[in-house]
């Protein structure tokens, strides 16, 4: 660990979104070898995810970012409240937005397999750059110095985006191989949905280290960000078999983030 945490914070999150882009990778790899997931599996994997991003959410974001605001002699609790309310707006006006045109699209049998699978690609694409942009903000934090922002936390925080990612990867590519893509095209379009996140993941370190006075706008912009992933994407679809799996897998992560984070941290 001594070696990762020596390295330049954009290096750092290059190689974390590197491994939430090869855990997509992974998910995609699926179509290769089956034609759906398993549904218990999914779920405890998706509420793992979400507790972890909850509590990262918290403790690696939106705490920081309320002790930073103080420090700078901000109105405390001002750009935590506006940074994590403009992040869950982020996120659900460009979710509402892609779901109202994949469902026009779907109604209008005029429209091909290729548009179809055009607009699900870029729906899943979307949705990965506020997660990548998180990642960067926690690395660029903690070479800022800002207080309660941990190696252990963006790793962790990392970690959880990386796990939901796997069956983001399988939405994108079993979909395709139905409308009649390769297996190869199928993965290799699922898999080109999370090349955003590194590219976002640096932005998000540059903004962080150059503008130090929105940072704590910044930081609460991803934790809004996260918690609309999951409370829009994650756990809707995590309990929709197995809520007991689901609200496991969400103890589960929540309990870790916290020890590792809070204890270890």
């Amino acid at each position: 660990m001594n070696w990762f945490s020596e390295l330049n914070p954009v290096i750092q999150a290059l190689i974390a979104t590197t491994f939430t882009w090869g855990v997509t990778a992974l998910g995609a790899l699926v179509v290769c070898f089956f034609k759906t997931m398993n549904a218990k599996f999914l779920n405890t994997i998706l509420g793992f995810s979400a507790g972890v991003m909850i509590a990262a959410s918290f403790w690696s974001l939106l705490s920081p970012a309320i002790d930073l605001s103080e420090e700078l002699d901000y109105v405390v609790w001002l750009f935590p409240l506006l940074g994590f309310v403009v992040g869950g707006l982020f996120v659900l006006v460009s979710d509402t937005f892609l779901d109202k045109v994949l469902k026009e699209r779907r109604n209008n049998k005029k429209v091909d397999s290729l548009k179809r699978s055009i607009l699900l690609v870029s729906a899943i694409t979307i949705h990965n750059i506020p997660e990548g942009m998180a990642v960067g903000v926690a690395f660029g934090g903690i070479a800022s110095g800002i207080p309660g922002m941990t190696l252990v936390g963006a790793i962790m925080l990392a970690i959880g985006i990386g796990i939901q990612n796997f069956p983001e990867g399988a939405a994108v590519s079993l979909p395709l191989r139905n409308e009649g893509f390769s297996r190869y095209k199928s993965f290799m379009i699922g898999q080109a949905s999370a090349l955003v996140e590194p590219i976002s993941a640096v932005i998000g370190v540059v903004l962080v280290l150059w503008i130090r006075s929105v940072l704590p706008f910044l930081l609460a912009f991803a934790a809004g960000a996260m918690i609309t992933v999951v409370a829009r994407e994650l756990l809707p679809e995590s309990i929709s078999q197995n809520k007991n799996l689901a609200t496991f897998g969400l103890l589960f992560g929540f309990a870790l983030m916290m020890v590792l984070d809070v204890a270890l941290g």
